[in-house]
This record gives C-alpha cells, sequence and structure tokens, in this order.
C-alpha cells in the first residue's frame, strides 16, 4: 500500500517497507506496535510531551463515550461522504472520535494527525481503518496537494499549511464553538459570558456553506467535570468553582457548533 507521508526532515517522499517510513535520504520512521508512525522530530518539539495531557485525552474519551457529540460526529460524517474524497487529513484528530466515523462512511484513504502522542495511540489502536501520526499540524507530514478534503475539530487554522495540503478543488470543513456553546459552564467563571463568532475565511479558500447545529443536554457532575477538563478554559476552575458545581449536582448544558464548508480557491 502506497502511503501519502513525506520526510518531515527533508520533505521527500516516505516509502513503506514492512514497518518503516524511508526516505532517500535514508530518515527511517517506524510504526509503533498500537499502529501509529510518529513523525514528529525532536528538534520540532517545543516540549518535552507537546499537545493534550494523557489526563485530557482520558476525559475526553470518557465524555465522548456518553455520545453527547454524536450529533456533531453524524453531521460531520454526513456532509463529508457527500463529497466522496479519495485522500482525507483530519488535523488535530484527537483520539480519532469523528476520524473513524467519517471512515467507516466513505471509500478513501484517511489520515489522522495530532501532536499529542497519548491521543493518537489511543486513536491508532482502536480505529486500524485510518493512518494515525504524531505530527504538528504547522508542518503536516505531507506532500503539497494530497488532501481533497480537510477537517479541522477545534484546532488551530494554519492558512499557510492548509492551503498548501489542499489538492486543486478541495473542500476545507471546520468545526467550531457555536454562539452559546457551554454557556451555563462558563458563567461560573465569567462575569459577563461573550458569544462565539463566525471563523474568519482562511486565505486560499471561499467560504461555500455554514451551519449551525445546538442541542440542549442534562449532564451529572461526572460528565461536566469531564467536558471542562477537556476545553482550553479548564484551568480558570478554582476550586470553589469545582465545589459549587458538585452541589449543583445535574444540570442542562448548550452544546452549540458551527460547521463551515471552505472550497480551494483558483
Amino acid at each position: 500500500m502506497s502511503l501519502h507521508y513525506h520526510c518531515p526532515i527533508c520533505k521527500l517522499p516516505l516509502a513503506l517497507n514492512e514497518k518503516t517510513l524511508r526516505c532517500d535520504n535514508n530518515h527511517s520512521f517506524d510504526f509503533a506496535k498500537e499502529g501509529y508512525v510518529n513523525l514528529l522530530p525532536v528538534q520540532n518539539k517545543n516540549s518535552k510531551q507537546p499537545g493534550d495531557s494523557l489526563e485530557m485525552v482520558q476525559a475526553r474519551r470518557a465524555f465522548l463515550e456518553q455520545g453527547f457529540y454524536a450529533f456533531l460526529q453524524r453531521a460531520l460524517s454526513n456532509m463529508i461522504s457527500e463529497r466522496k474524497p479519495s485522500v482525507l487529513i483530519d488535523l488535530g484528530c484527537g483520539e480519532g472520535f469523528y476520524t473513524h466515523a467519517i471512515a467507516d462512511k466513505i471509500e478513501a484513504q484517511v489520515y489522522g494527525v495530532d501532536i499529542s502522542k497519548s491521543a493518537v495511540k489511543y486513536a491508532a489502536k482502536r480505529y486500524p481503518q485510518c493512518h494515525f501520526s504524531v505530527a504538528s499540524i504547522s508542518q503536516a507530514p505531507f506532500k503539497s496537494g494530497t488532501a481533497d478534503v480537510l477537517l479541522s475539530v477545534f484546532a488551530p487554522l494554519f492558512e499557510q499549511e492548509l492551503a498548501r495540503l489542499a489538492a486543486p478543488n478541495a473542500t476545507l470543513v471546520v468545526a467550531s464553538p457555536g454562539p452559546w456553546h457551554l454557556k451555563e459552564l462558563k458563567e461560573y467563571i465569567y462575569a459577563d459570558v461573550a458569544k462565539h463568532t463566525e471563523i474568519d475565511t482562511p486565505s486560499g479558500f471561499i467560504k461555500a456553506d455554514q451551519k449551525l447545529i445546538t442541542e440542549q443536554v442534562t449532564l451529572n457532575f461526572s460528565d461536566i467535570k469531564n467536558l471542562i477538563m477537556m476545553t482550553p478554559f479548564a484551568w480558570k476552575f478554582r476550586p470553589e468553582h469545582w465545589q459549587t458545581l458538585e452541589e449543583k449536582g445535574a444540570q442542562s448544558v448548550t452544546l452549540s457548533f458551527y460547521i463551515t464548508e471552505f472550497s480551494k480557491a483558483d
């Protein structure tokens, strides 16, 4: 099987030989026993363990397994399956919650990339139908023009890299927080909760479509704790906030997402 990876050091194509990827400059990368490949050179790491910690990964998995984000998973899978891609790259794939669901609905090579080794290890072990790698999405280990669909779910958007990776006429699908996503939880730490706004159109793309999907769910304290721990504002929760949440028990929480579709500009 031919894979679309290129060498993160010299940018030459990587050829697969048994369980090793190797370029013509003899840079080699072995697949781990779980099935993923680490394409993050040591010199490109900004910390010893970049990306989400094991604690964040475990919290996210525990929350997602309850099915609260299944409506987002379905919406993304349905939208992308209509595009009938041949190569899809999920940039910032985490534990593969969205990646594998999409792979199950399309006949394509599906790649998941994340800088968190803990997340990628989990994904590769459970979803062998996808190709997972540890790498930076700001310097993704693929040749230019590889993907006809790019997916970004709550991940940073690196405009130049998105444009580089996108094939002619490619589609970029971005999931981002809707206006009042997690409003009830943010009220514990912010005096005035601001609306999330729509994302800007990345350079090199044209906005093609957008939908807003929202559900109101009732979460117990355990679910709320896991949800908060998987968000960027978790560090703002002080002991008194956690105590108040626990005392309140189950509560209604807004889950809201923009799904925006962009087309590669000519």
